[in-house]
């Protein structure tokens, strides 16, 4: 069988969501004052927006 590998943040985040949905599980992550600066794109000349976070995100998931 072929490995086969993400190779973009969609296909990260639904397989990443289909993972949790099958073990019923919860991810909580607690930040303080983090800073993250995401590119518009992913060539060099990419701009920048400043995301921060300073708090908690919760992630659920279970199979319906």
């Amino acid at each position: 069988m072929a490995d086969k590998h993400t190779t973009n943040w969609p296909e990260l985040a639904a397989a990443l969501y289909d993972k949790l949905c099958e073990r019923n599980a919860e991810l909580t992550y607690d930040f303080a004052n983090v800073e993250v600066q995401v590119p518009s794109h992913s060539e060099e000349d990419a701009q920048h927006a400043r995301w921060r976070v300073n708090g908690q995100i919760s992630i659920r998931a279970r199979n319906q």
